[in-house]
């Protein structure tokens, strides 16, 4: 039986279109999640639902971890009887040792696969996918298509608007005293991914209305300069802010296609319940 062209493997970062999630060529590794002493793989053993309520309840905050090197033993075995080449997109390198763990499987498999570093995650590998996906319909291979996506990772710019700072503080990232003045003060953090993949504050802005004005300041004067076309929104269980932030942004950048979507469990568990987080390329 002949082999199929290219299959592409991410993570559970990603955030996956109804066109992804049902694509025969995308393939998802799973994240681990650690949730008192419990691992969990994200979106099969654990649902979103879930994941809030351990995010509400429990004093510890939830954890991730990269999949186990197994689990991509197991899937480039499979990949290599059924494909001719093979191209990894996953989470930040700064962000999770996932790519260590995909380079490992890779080695053990005896497959040459083609790995990026997103530098990001969520909506930033999506777009990456439906580029590289496109590209095979051009009749572009893996090391072409590697090329040309790196450079594209490059580009990627984001936001993550905190709705609250309790994630920050239980995680470690604030001390008792910051957490209360935050808190006191309605300090609204604006985080970002930056091009080295690295996770960082931006801005930190006094009371919810002024910080969602802020973000759309911030991601309105990127589109206007770069000319963007499509952003995509992911939301921690806070869909009524996405769909504001969306039509607040269709009115006041005309054309610009917007897509809505669930943040992953891995960043859930850093930006918790309410976060947005807002994903574009220039």
């Amino acid at each position: 039986m002949a082999k199929k062209k290219i299959a592409f493997v991410t993570d559970s970062t990603v955030f996956l279109t109804e066109d992804l999630k049902h694509h025969p060529d995308v393939f998802v590794v799973p994240i681990v999640i650690i949730s008192e002493g419990k691992e969990y793989e994200d979106g099969i053993e654990l649902s979103t639902e879930q994941l809030y309520e351990m995010i509400r309840t429990e004093k510890e905050v939830p954890k991730t971890s990269q999949p186990n090197v197994g689990k991509f033993i197991e899937l480039y075995e499979r990949l290599k009887e059924e494909y001719e080449q093979v191209i990894a997109i996953h989470v930040s390198s700064k962000l999770s040792g996932t790519i260590s763990s995909s380079k490992a499987g890779m080695e053990q498999a005896d497959l040459d696969v083609e790995i990026i570093d997103s530098h990001s995650l969520s909506f930033a590998i999506t777009f990456l996918l439906e580029q590289g996906i496109e590209l095979v319909k051009q009749g572009k291979d893996a090391k072409e298509i590697g090329e040309y996506l790196r450079e594209k990772a490059n580009r990627h710019r984001n936001l993550i608007l905190l709705d609250t700072l309790e994630q920050l503080f239980k995680g470690g990232r604030l001390s008792g005293a910051q957490f209360v003045i935050g808190n006191l003060l309605s300090i609204k953090p604006i985080l970002s991914i930056g091009e080295n993949g690295e996770l960082g504050v931006l801005e930190r802005i006094r009371s919810a209305k002024k910080a969602n004005r802020r973000l759309i300041e911030l991601i309105k004067t990127s589109c206007e300069e770069h000319a963007v076309k499509r952003i995509g929104i992911a939301n921690a269980n806070a869909p009524d802010k996405a769909n504001a932030l969306k039509s607040e942004l269709e009115s006041q950048v005309p054309g610009l296609e917007v897509v809505i979507g669930e943040v992953s469990s891995s960043l859930a568990v850093h930006a918790g319940e309410g976060a947005i987080a807002v994903f574009w390329s220039i």
